[in-house]
């Protein structure tokens, strides 16, 4: 069953029982993501490593790729 079928009987069952609608497939997912980043952060700090922003690690390995025909 997919996601959206899920969400289908959900619905329908919400609405026969007078109860909240759930939410749409897929609306808490960027509040997941940035939990999860906030706990490896959290965790890198118990653990006594620095936590750095999530961009400084892109950043960096952008700035030390070598370029085509840069010598």
């Amino acid at each position: 069953m997919t996601a959206i079928e899920q969400y289908l009987i959900d619905t329908c069952r919400a609405a026969q029982h007078a109860s909240p609608m759930p939410p749409l497939p897929g609306e808490h997912d960027m509040a997941a993501f940035r939990a999860a980043r906030a706990h490896v952060r959290f965790r890198a700090v118990l653990d006594g490593r620095p936590a750095r922003h999530p961009w400084t690690a892109a950043l960096r390995r952008l700035l030390r790729r070598p370029r085509p025909g840069a010598c």
